[in-house]
């Protein structure tokens, strides 16, 4: 079975670095350091989003504070999702016609 790659935050920094300065094409680049070349994009993706200084936390494993503060972010996320589709609906519910409902112009049977 073949291990794993564990790379240090610093490397991948480094590596980052070395990408972004252009001076030679990412698929050498990759190949000197021994690394696909999507690793090094996502690698560039993680240092974009989360900045040098945060992108790279640690050994992969969040504590159990980490784990329920990211869980309770989802849930929030996905709360205020569910608020938006239902604040459409009422505000489409509220504007359709009330064709049909008792007390409507139309609601009422012509007499012949």
């Amino acid at each position: 079975m073949v291990k794993r790659q564990q790379f240090t935050a610093e490397f991948k920094r480094e590596a980052v670095r070395q990408m972004r300065a252009g001076d030679k094409p990412i698929a050498q680049l990759s190949r000197e350091l021994g690394i696909p070349r999507s690793r090094l994009y996502k690698w560039n993706q993680a240092v974009e989003a989360h900045g040098e200084a945060d992108a790279f936390p640690g050994s992969g494993r969040r504590s159990a504070e980490q784990s329920e503060l990211m869980r309770l972010r989802r849930a929030l996320a996905r709360a205020e999702q569910e608020l938006e589709i239902l604040k459409k609906a009422e505000a489409y519910f509220a504007s359709a016609p009330t064709r049909g409902t008792p007390g409507s112009k139309r609601s009422k049977q012509p007499t012949r």
